[in-house]
């Protein structure tokens, strides 16, 4: 059996069968520190494709923080063939301030493939183009919701794209959304390089949803043993996810406190009710009704709502009785706890 070689990263030579955190300068803050961007890169013993696994691109979005915490501790780590690329803190100053954005409030997902001589978002997104999009076969880019929402476990991806696709489905989450390539974000810059890359979203800013980490997870060591960088299990629980090519936010058609009565996974029929908004003082209300059959995806948390907030996100279903069992196995899946992944890293 061949060996893999040395990988070399931030002028870190890394062995094969070793591991090394290495932080990348970015830039100096005013208060005379370094920004760097920590990666932390595992080569394998034996040769095999390298992949990124990305987080906090927006600094407030933890749940891929502490998916990636759980990866580097995961016991199958010392089976890798190959070398996996992680960065759980893509965004460090959003980070540290509990913040979507950087200082000038860009969006560094709308900052690739950035500039040397940028802002700090733009110099962020040309180191990890430089440093890591070009070194890597494929990539994993980790997100929540945003803005008081929680997102139910998906995978977004160009399924038009075949190489894209191929990973979507290996992920394993219960819903894939079709979703175009977006100008200035992580997943269209490293796309444009030929590379396929598929964003999982699940939970919400700033909080740990269990539910999302642990599918999270369990999709990114589905997609190492699909593209043959993590041995192959023999029981594996699967189910076949939904697939969705179009979806839409239900906005709210006044100002008012918003009740919510249905759940992420919920699946609805067109005209539904699916909440009501209801003034303060009590003397007027409207009820929120489904545009279209579907399923939810996304929900806002935060019960007091303007005129034209999001208040649901639904999307659109082929085949609602299919799509039923994929959520009651998906349920069932979380419940019993079948999941190959010890959460305490041993």
């Amino acid at each position: 059996m061949s060996k893999n070689q040395t990988f070399e990263f931030g002028g870190v030579k890394v062995a094969p069968g070793t591991r090394a955190s290495i932080a990348l300068n970015i830039a100096r803050l005013y208060t005379h520190n370094d920004m760097t961007l920590p990666v932390q890169v595992v080569n394998g013993r034996r040769p095999g494709p390298v992949m990124f696994v990305s987080a906090a691109v927006h600094g407030d979005e933890i749940n891929g923080v502490e998916i990636i915490r759980r990866l580097l501790q995961h016991k199958s780590r010392q089976d890798l063939r190959g070398t996996l690329l992680a960065l759980p803190l893509l965004n460090p100053y959003g980070f540290i301030h509990r913040s979507r954005y950087l200082p000038d409030r860009r969006d560094l997902n709308r900052s690739f493939p950035g500039s040397a001589k940028g802002s700090l978002a733009g110099r962020l997104a040309f180191h990890f183009m430089r440093d890591v999009a070009t070194r890597c076969d494929f990539g994993i880019d980790l997100h929540t919701g945003s803005n008081y929402r929680t997102n139910l476990a998906q995978v977004r991806a160009d399924l038009n794209d075949l190489p894209t696709r191929e990973l979507a489905m290996a992920f394993g989450a219960p819903l894939i959304v079709n979703s175009p390539l977006r100008e200035g974000s992580l997943r269209g810059a490293v796309s444009s390089l030929g590379k396929p890359v598929v964003v999982f979203e699940g939970g919400e800013a700033l909080y740990f949803n269990e539910s999302a980490i642990r599918t999270g997870l369990r999709g990114i060591l589905r997609l190492m043993r699909h593209t043959k960088m993590l041995l192959p299990r023999k029981h594996t629980a699967q189910f076949e996810p939904i697939v969705t090519h179009k979806s839409s936010w239900v906005r709210a058609s006044m100002s008012g406190v918003f009740s919510c009565s249905v759940r992420l996974g919920s699946i609805v029929e067109k005209g539904a009710v699916m909440g009501t908004l209801s003034a303060p003082l009590g003397e007027e209300s409207e009820e929120v009704l489904a545009p279209f059959g579907g399923i939810v995806i996304a929900l806002l948390n935060l019960p007091l709502a303007y005129e034209g907030d999001a208040l649901l996100h639904l999307a659109m279903l082929a085949a609602e009785e299919e799509a039923e069992e994929t959520i009651d196995e998906y349920t069932s899946f979380l419940r019993a706890d079948e999941i190959e992944i010890d959460v305490l890293g041993r």
